[in-house]
Order: structure tokens, then sequence, then C-alpha cells
């Protein structure tokens, strides 16, 4: 019971960590995130500076895999290439090495500061000023961070002889380099930081419960881990944002092989290199700084090491995630092209004209695939495939080029830009539910089913609805006309009511047995998708007096 209650303090103590670590990203990336991102989509093409950028973005937000996001949204959309996104990459990796350092430096005078300042950031959320409450959040998220740690190291925890035993039997039984690697890999992938998961990593160590040897494995483990984030971040990306994300994991793949292969055939000489530097065996920060120093070597040395080889790991990741041949590749944006952006003002216009194009191939789609839907035919599915493909690409290019615009527009422009970027998710994601409608009524008709007659006629009036709902969001969007958005959020407040009743009026059937519970799943899934449309409509709507394109922020306002 005893070493049950230790394990139950030990995770407390793991979550206090991670929810700190939350805290003081998430605050540090509010606060410094967006010039961080300019800052980044400003970079040259020298080496040496990007992996200067890298370090100083990421020990300024806390976050390698922030860092590593934001860099494969700039690649995404066409601002960096990738050679100028590898070395911020890699000193990305450097960056990231300051929590290490910080948590091994914690003592009892370090710990009662850091809990004052927890409390202080605590005091500091009642702030009605939200800068305030920004750092309060940052000094709240640090000071947790200790807590943690504290928790951690504790009697009740890692302090704990049962705890100690658990844990060295455990590691004496997975002492194996490569099995201590992958459960880096494993913890770090699991709570999605590096960071985090060296900070466990160094408390055990001070608290005795794992040798140094074995934890430098694991550290190498927990770079390899970090990279699950960008990996993830580049999923439906383009594919040179893929191949940033290769790339990171390639080159912490590429230090850590290295470095496990040294460690496992002069361990001995690593850890005596370490003890050299801080030998007080019986300080326990002393015990830490030796993980902490180690992290650091690694990293930099690593970075040092592959910096010469940016192009090789460039061409590589081109091998592996190869261009796609498509249509797309030949696609062109019917208004705007890169030569416009001198002029910002004409370009404007003609971005609005492309999303004006782009809004009737979702309003055709809809009618399309409803009409598919509804008479059980695949006559419409090729010209619905191709206007979908126009949509996504149309979506993804403008994304680009209002990227572009967005730097040389005068500050009065900045929301129109805004409201265009919400506008485009609208748009695409109607596309989307247009796109699902038409698979709905393919899976039915691969199937032998259709609606009853009653359900046809629910569908098409919910339809007709979201009809009407289209031609007062394209005339409030193409002529700022704000005369019918009262109407507009009236037809969406009836396509809410609608869905309960004929949600209700379904189940209803269901009960009578007039209707199969086969067609469920497609019945639901039609209303539940055209609601959504009706949502999405609303925003598009409301986009010209809110960026947001949200009818609450602009009935709130109109209060104030």
């Amino acid at each position: 019971m005893e070493l049950i209650g230790s394990l139950i303090w030990l995770l407390a103590g793991v979550g206090i960590f991670i929810v700190g670590m939350n805290f003081m990203g998430d605050a540090l990336e509010k606060s410094a995130g967006s010039g961080m991102k300019k800052f980044l989509g400003k970079i040259s093409n020298n080496r040496f500076s990007g992996v200067g950028v890298g370090a100083g973005v990421t020990a300024i937000i806390q976050s390698s895999s922030a860092t590593s996001v934001m860099v494969i949204g700039l690649v995404n959309a066409g601002v960096m290439t990738l050679m100028q996104a590898t070395p911020i990459i890699m000193g990305a990796n450097i960056g990231t090495t300051i929590t290490g350092v910080l948590v091994a430096l914690k003592n009892d005078i370090f710990n009662m500061i850091m809990y004052l300042l927890a409390f202080a950031g605590v005091m500091m959320g009642f702030a009605k000023k939200e800068k305030v409450k920004l750092f309060g959040s940052l000094f709240s998220g640090l000071g947790l961070i200790f807590v943690g740690l504290e928790v951690m190291s504790s009697e009740q925890a890692f302090g704990n002889q049962l705890v100690k035993d658990l844990f060295t039997g455990i590691f004496s039984t997975i002492n194996f380099p490569l099995l201590l690697i992958l459960v880096g890999v494993i913890f770090t992938a699991l709570i999605q930081s590096s960071s985090a998961a060296t900070g466990v990593v160094i408390t055990m160590v001070g608290a005795g419960v794992i040798e140094l040897d074995l934890a430098l494995f694991i550290v190498l483990g927990a770079n390899i881990g970090t990279c699950v984030t960008a990996l993830l971040a580049s999923m439906g990306a383009q594919a040179n944002a893929k191949r940033v994300a290769l790339i990171h994991f390639a080159f912490n793949t590429i230090g850590t092989a290295v470095f496990a292969t040294v460690i496992w055939i002069f361990k001995d000489q690593m850890v005596e290199i370490l003890k050299s530097f801080f030998p007080n065996d019986a300080d326990p920060m002393s015990l830490q700084m030796r993980v902490s120093a180690f992290h650091v070597i690694f990293n930099v040395t690593t970075t040092f090491l592959l910096l010469p080889f940016v192009k090789p790991l460039v061409e590589f990741s081109k091998v592996v995630i190869r261009d796609k041949e498509t249509a797309e590749e030949t696609r062109t944006l019917k208004y705007v092209d890169d030569r416009i952006l001198a002029m910002p003002s004409v370009a404007l216009g003609q971005v609005k004209r492309e999303m004006n194009y782009m809004l009737d191939l979702v309003e055709q789609n809809i009618s399309l695939s409803f009409r598919s839907l509804e008479k059980g035919s695949n006559e419409h599915g090729a010209q619905i495939a191709e206007n979908e493909a126009v949509i996504d690409f149309t979506n993804s290019a403008l994304t680009k080029f209002l990227i572009k615009l967005s730097a040389s527009v005068e500050r009065s422009d900045e929301a129109v830009i805004g409201s265009y970027f919400h506008v485009l998710n609208d748009l695409e994601r109607i596309g989307d539910h247009a796109e699902n409608f038409y698979e709905i009524g393919a899976e039915m008709r691969e199937k032998e089913l259709s609606f009853s007659d009653a359900a046809k006629q629910e569908l098409k009036e919910l339809c007709d609805t979201v009809g009407q709902m289209f031609v007062i969001s394209k005339d409030a969007f193409e002529n700022l006309n704000v005369k019918h958005l009262t109407e507009l959020t009236a037809l969406e407040e009836k396509t809410d009511e609608m869905k309960r009743t004929l949600t209700a009026r379904h189940f209803a059937r269901l009960a009578e047995g007039n209707c199969s519970v086969d067609h469920s799943p497609y019945f639901s899934s039609v209303v539940v998708g055209l609601e959504r449309v009706a949502d999405h409509l609303v925003n598009v709507g409301y986009s010209i007096m809110n960026p947001t394109g949200s009818q609450q922020e602009v009935n709130h306002h109109k209060k104030i």
C-alpha cells in the first residue's frame, strides 16, 4: 500500500511538472509566438544565423516542438525554403536544453522563489488586463514546474526507498542501450515534450533512482521522441512541409545513433568526463547537472557535426518524399499571381474575386452532391471531384498568397486579411461536407439502400433552407451587404431546430418499424452535415463585420 501511495505521489509530481511546462509554453508562445513567426519568415540563407535563430526562438518560447511546427507552417506556405528551415530545426534542439539546465539548478532557495512566483502568477490571473494575465500564466507555469519537481523528488515519491528499489529493479532489467533509447522515445512521444521528459530523468538521477550511464540513453531517446509533434503537424501538408518533419527526425536519429555508439563503446570514459565537470557525488544538484550538461553537449555537437550536411539532408528528404505528379501541379489561380504583390490594394481586390469564384464552386458542389444523394445516382461524381480539387487548391494557394501579402498591407487592411483566412477555412470545410454527401450516396448505392419518401422530403426542406442561406451569405460577402444578416441568423437557428425535429422524427420512424436501422447513420450524417454547413455560411456572411465571422462577437460589440 505504501508503494502504491508513493507511485501516485510520483505521478502527481510528473503531472504538475507537465502542466507547468504547458502553462509556461502556452504563455510564452502567445506573448511572443506571432512575432517569432514573422521573424522566422524573414530568415536569411546563412546557416549559422539559422541555427542562432532556431536556438533563440526555442529558448524564448521553451518548446522545440512549437518552433518546428511554426517552421513547417512557413515552409508549407512557401515563405521559407527547406535550405533555410533545416538550420533553424537544428538550432531548436539547442534552445530546448535551457529547461534541463533550469531543472538541474534547483535548490531550496531557488525552489522557494519559484513557489512564490507560482502564487504571484495565480493572483495575476485575477487581473482584468490580458497582458497581466498572460504574465501570470507564465509565472505560475514556471513555479509549477518546480513544485512538480519537488513533489517528484520528495520522500513520498522518488525519496521513498520502495520506489527507488522498484525503479532500480526495472532499469537493471532493461539496461540494454537500445531498450533505454526506446523508453525515452515512447515517454517523450506520449507527453510530447523532450524538455519535460529530460526534466523527469534529471530528477531521477538526482534522487539516485537511476544511474547516470543509463540516463544518458533515455535522454538520447527523448530527442527522437520530440519529433512526433512535428511529424503529426506535417500530416496533410504539402511535400516540403513533410520533408521538414523528416529532416528533423533524421537529424535527431543520426545524432542519437552517433552518440549512442560512442557511449556504448566508451561508457566509462563518458561518465568520468561528466563527473569531472561536477565532482560532488553527495550533492543532488551536481548529479543533476551531469545529465543537463550531457543534454547540452549532445545537441550542440550534433548540430555542428551535421550543419555542413544541410544540403545532403534536404536531398535525402526529397528522395524519400517525392513530389506527386498530379493535375494540381499545373493548376493556377484565376485572378491572382505573385506579380500583383507589389500593389497590395489591387491584390486584395483580386483575392476577393478568387474567393467569390471559390464560393460559387462550393455552392455548386453542395447542390450537385445533394442531387446525387436524392436521386441515388452517380452522374455528378466527376464534376464534384474536379470542383473539390479546385476548391482545395484555391484554399492552399490563396493562403500562401495572403501570408505574403500580409507583410505589405496597411494596418487598416490587416483585419480584412484576417477575415479572408477565416472565410477560406469555412469555404473549404463546406466543400468537404459536399464531398461527404456524395460519398454517403455512393455507399448507400453500393449497399442498395435508399431513404424513404418522408426522409427525402425532410432532407430536401433542410437543404432548401441551407440554399437560402447561400444566397444571403454570398450577397453579404460579395457586396458587403449587411441588410439580410439578421435573416441569415434566423435561418441558421431554423436549421438547428430542423436538425432536432428531423432527428426526433427519424427515431420515431425507427420505433414504428417504418425505417431500417441500416439507414440511421446515413440520415444522421446528412442532417448533421447540413447543419454544420449552415454554421459555416453564417461565418462567411458575418465575416464582413468581424474578422472571425462570429455573430456572437458582433452582437457583443453592438451591446458595448
